[in-house]
């Protein structure tokens, strides 16, 4: 029997990743049950490529996985990179001032490489949760852009959870034309390149696996995945989500500690009677 969606995309922290770390053995068995039955699962992340890889490997998936909110996408066999889009470096530097004079702390992503402008608890957190090494630059970080020509797939500001809301109004309001400004989670602001957002994404695999839009789920949790919650066939929020992504979803599952994807997997993919 066809199933009824060929194709899932997946956003990663707060949506597959159970908030104690790693994905859970329900949600491990459903995808593998799912891409068995012959459909389609992805990672679609703001995460770096390098960050998210290791996890997709390890699943044994095939095909593409999305990154950077969508401004790379990749062949996980390979490596190659199918989109690699980038901010300008002139453009990049400026959201780095601005980001510089509200006192944030910055991360400025290009390719396998994460710059970082101090040496915190940020930092270390980041570190911890995402695998990876930041390369410190200094406060001034947008000077550095500038030097080394850089061109970013990704810039991002670390915030206390209770400025974090205000800060991306901010970034919005002066740069909202120019980039793709967005939150991931309570204390992160990202901006990428106009259209690179995860909507696009998922409009970019299910050209490329040739699966019609109304065959495709989407599920996350926060603002950053409301465009590919929008642009699925069925989009869907875990419990756990921001009530703004919940308000554009056509479902809402369990939380990511409840395996929350799985429940999607087996009902709506697979087409369980659960």
């Amino acid at each position: 029997m066809a199933l009824s969606y060929g194709l899932i995309l997946s956003d990663f922290d707060g949506t597959l990743r159970m908030s104690k770390g790693g994905i859970s053995e329900g949600n491990v068995r459903a995808i593998k049950d799912f891409v068995t039955a012959g459909g389609v699962f992805a990672f679609c992340t703001g995460r770096m490529l390098s960050s998210i890889m290791p996890y997709a490997k390890n699943l044994g998936l095939e095909g593409l996985i999305v990154a950077y909110q969508g401004a790379v996408i990749a062949d996980i066999a390979s490596g190659r990179l199918l989109r690699d889009v980038r901010m300008d470096t002139e453009g990049a530097a400026q959201v780095c001032a601005y980001l510089q004079s509200l006192g944030r702390h910055i991360h400025v992503y290009d390719g396998d490489d994460v710059y970082m402008n101090r040496d915190d608890d940020f930092k270390r957190y980041y570190e911890d949760v995402c695998g990876v090494r930041g390369i410190l630059t200094g406060e001034d970080i947008a000077s550095f852009v500038r030097d080394k020509k850089i061109c970013p797939q990704k810039v991002l500001a670390m915030n206390a959870a209770e400025e974090n809301a205000a800060v991306c109004e901010k970034v919005k309001a002066l740069f909202g034309k120019r980039y793709e400004v967005t939150s991931s989670s309570e204390f992160l602001v990202e901006a990428t390149s106009f259209g690179c957002n995860k909507g696009e994404a998922l409009s970019f695999l299910s050209e490329y696996y040739k699966i019609p839009r109304e065959k495709t789920i989407a599920v996350g949790d926060n603002y950053n995945d409301i465009p590919m919650i929008r642009a699925a066939g069925l989009g869907v929020a875990v419990a756990n989500g921001v009530e703004k992504l919940k308000e554009a979803a056509g479902f809402v599952t369990k939380t990511c500690d409840e395996d929350g994807v799985a429940y999607v997997i087996r009902k709506f993919g697979l087409g369980e009677n659960i």
